[in-house]
């Protein structure tokens, strides 16, 4: 028995066909596609999805920023109701002893700068840079070919006025024989005019006589000057030194004299002993006016040479320009090991008497000068003026103002003003910075 085959309905509704229309229309020749019914609307519940979880992100992000921003103030606004945090030391008494030092610089203990004695040119140098040299030695020779002609001037001058004495002398004889015939002559045989004009002349020619000797001291005076003069052609040297500068050479034109329009010859100087200057503090003068304070002195290029001395004199007096003390130090120096000019540091030992040591980073410094920030039992500010005796650079040595066991903030705000209170940082708690472990 064969049983009849039914047809296959397939129903279409209206979305259908047009989903498949549009589909045949985009493949373009109207052939089939691969797309499945219903696609348009999963894309768009995906992409309905996405919007709403970025939204949904969005809205997260922007809460926890509020939420944030409301903690980070809540906490500012504690901050600032909290006593701003500072660092204190106790002030403690100065070491009884205390090392100062201070820049120095090496002076030779003797220069000169030598300049010609005579106008002429340069006919030779015998000395140069470096060369030791003695007492009374010939350094140049200098050529005046002027001064030697002045020098043979004055001399025929001088002798033509010793031979103008010899005449005046000859005549003041004669006018002498010739007053006393007259005045030894029997009265009427000449007369009183006649004697007395004889006795003038006598008078006449001794005063002549006298003024041309005069006149041969004066010559003799001229050459002797340029004779001393023409021993000057040899430049000698003032004393036992080395030379440190020549300025001349064979054939210079020298000019004689030290204004500022002539030109030094050479430069010596004596290095053994050696001086050294040191320029001292107002608040260190009072000991080291004091000759016999010791000093060591040390090089910066020899960090390992130590040279140990006394001070020997000083000013006696503050420059007040600078408010320093000038001091020196006499070191031997026979091996010329110091030269003129040099850096140096000294070290001097002072002693310390009530004293109050305090870091630098303590000090304010305002109008009214320096001042130090103490804080009180109760974490109260108290700003007071201090004395600064001694500045070692990271340390302060007060005389007045501060107080052994005085709680001294560091580094203060200039914001925080006297009278406010404050907050010891928790690195202080239980015990505060000493002076030892404090690094300004």
């Amino acid at each position: 028995m064969i049983t009849p085959h039914k047809t296959a309905e397939i129903v279409m509704t209206p979305s259908d066909v047009s989903d498949r229309n549009s589909s045949e229309r985009e493949d373009g020749a109207g052939g089939p596609t691969n797309v499945s019914p219903g696609a348009g609307r999963r894309m768009l519940t995906l992409a309905a999805a996405v919007a709403i979880a970025l939204a949904a992100g969005f809205w997260f992000v922007h809460h926890n920023q509020i939420d944030s921003e409301t903690r980070l103030a809540d906490q500012t606004r504690r901050d600032a109701a909290e006593p701003p945090l500072v660092d204190v030391v106790i002030a403690e008494a100065a070491p009884a002893q205390q090392t100062l030092t201070l820049p120095g610089s090496t002076a030779a203990w003797n220069e000169s700068i030598i300049y010609a004695r005579v106008s002429g040119y340069v006919a030779n140098w015998l000395v140069d840079i470096g060369d030791r040299v003695k007492t009374g030695q010939t350094l140049a020779l200098i050529e005046t070919p002027e001064l030697d002609a002045e020098l043979v001037a004055a001399k025929a001058k001088l002798n033509a006025s010793q031979a103008g004495v010899e005449v005046k002398q000859a005549r003041a004889d004669f006018a002498r024989t010739t007053y006393e015939r007259w005045r030894n002559s029997p009265k009427g045989v000449v007369s009183d005019q006649e004697r007395e004009s004889k006795k003038a002349g006598s008078a006449e020619a001794v005063a002549e006589l006298d003024a041309a000797r005069a006149q041969v001291l004066l010559d003799q005076a001229q050459v002797d000057r340029l004779t001393a003069l023409t021993n000057f052609k040899r430049v000698q040297a003032p004393f036992d030194g080395i030379i440190t500068e020549r300025q001349i050479d064979l054939g210079n034109l020298v000019t004689a004299g030290s204004t500022a329009s002539t030109s030094p010859l050479y430069r010596l100087a004596k290095d053994d002993p050696i001086r050294v200057f040191v320029h001292a503090p107002q608040s260190a003068a009072a000991q080291l006016m004091k000759v016999g304070t010791p000093a060591v002195i040390r090089r910066s290029d020899q960090p390992n040479q130590r040279l140990e001395g006394k001070v020997t004199r000083s000013a006696k007096a503050i420059n007040p320009k600078s408010r320093t003390l000038r001091v020196e130090i006499d070191l031997p120096n026979p091996d010329l090991a110091l030269v003129p000019g040099l850096y140096v540091e000294v070290s001097f030992k002072l002693k310390n008497e009530g004293l109050i040591q305090a870091p630098a980073a303590a000090l304010l410094f305002r109008a009214s000068g320096p001042q130090v920030a103490v804080i009180d039992e109760n974490g109260v500010v108290q700003i007071k003026d201090v004395t600064i005796a001694r500045d070692d650079g990271n340390f302060v040595q007060i005389a007045s103002g501060l107080a052994i066991g005085d709680k001294v903030a560091l580094n203060l705000s200039s914001q925080i003003m006297a009278g406010e209170k404050v907050k010891i940082s928790q690195a202080n708690k239980g015990k505060s910075k000493n002076l030892a472990e404090t690094t300004p």
